[in-house]
């Protein structure tokens, strides 16, 4: 099975992986090939690049997902440090999506978050899911996280635009819609990857409070403090789900398309 990994903020590469820049019909994205384990394939992808050189609005996640696609990548799992909404959960724990609100279904140019974009286009189609995140996949990470003393909450991801952070009423509206947890990369991550047929999984990592959530802002040196261990977090991770034996889950959602 080989895992395409995207990363976020502070996990920019991985010791021993070379990049590759590729080009689609949606633009550029980079890639670093690699192997874990006994020789297992792993593709990442760092949305923000090197030095966190681009900004949520700016990433290109049409060219990235179809970049993974034709790289052969037979699932994606999508990391994210997250700031949490739900008052319940604790900070410097894993979280696992197993909804989405992403309403208006938009990317950061402001154009709908989709990759048929012109008209009479081969597979074009309307994604019909039961669930954005793959329950097989999801299954697999959970074990792994238990077998280290990290066992996950679930709950509802929620996808803002950024790149500015969101406002005390904004929070509260998102909490009253049942949202868990919340950043600004995962939302047409997560479409994109479906509309492939791509098994996707989404482990967020709780690394503040969203504004409003706490009487007290998170202090700055506990926010860096919990990027590093949520970059272990998410390290661990590669390394056991992509040196296990597994075969690719299959796909379970359903694309409807126009041929």
């Amino acid at each position: 099975m080989h895992i395409g990994y995207i990363t976020g903020s502070g996990f920019y590469d991985l010791p021993g992986f070379s990049e590759a820049r590729v080009k689609n019909r949606f633009g550029e994205a980079r890639l670093l090939h690699g192997s874990v384990g006994a020789g297992h394939a792993v593709t990442l992808l760092p949305r923000h690049r090197t030095g966190h050189a681009l900004l949520p609005h700016q990433i290109n996640h049409r060219a990235n997902l179809l970049a993974l696609k034709e790289a052969g990548v037979d699932v994606v799992v999508s990391f994210s440090v997250c700031g949490v909404i739900n008052p319940n959960w604790p900070l410097a724990a894993p979280f696992l999506a197993s909804d989405l609100y992403y309403p208006d279904n938009r990317l950061g140019d402001g154009s709908t978050c989709t990759l048929f974009t012109e008209p009479g286009e081969t597979g074009r189609g309307h994604l019909l899911p039961e669930s954005f995140f793959n329950t097989t996949l999801l299954a697999r990470i959970r074990s792994i996280l238990i077998s280290s003393g990290n066992e996950p909450l679930d709950g509802c991801y929620a996808h803002v635009p950024g790149p500015r952070f969101d406002s005390r009423v904004e929070i509260a509206a998102l909490r009253a819609t049942g949202v868990d947890f919340l950043s600004q990369t995962c939302g047409p991550e997560t479409i994109l990857a479906n509309e492939l047929e791509l098994p996707y999984a989404l482990v967020g990592f709780g690394v503040d409070y969203a504004n409003g959530v706490s009487d007290e802002r998170t202090p700055v040196e506990t926010l860096k403090t919990n990027l590093q261990r949520g970059k272990d977090c998410f390290e661990f991770i590669v390394k056991q789900l992509s040196g296990a034996d597994e075969p690719a889950p299959e796909f379970e959602n359903f694309v409807y398309r126009f041929e």
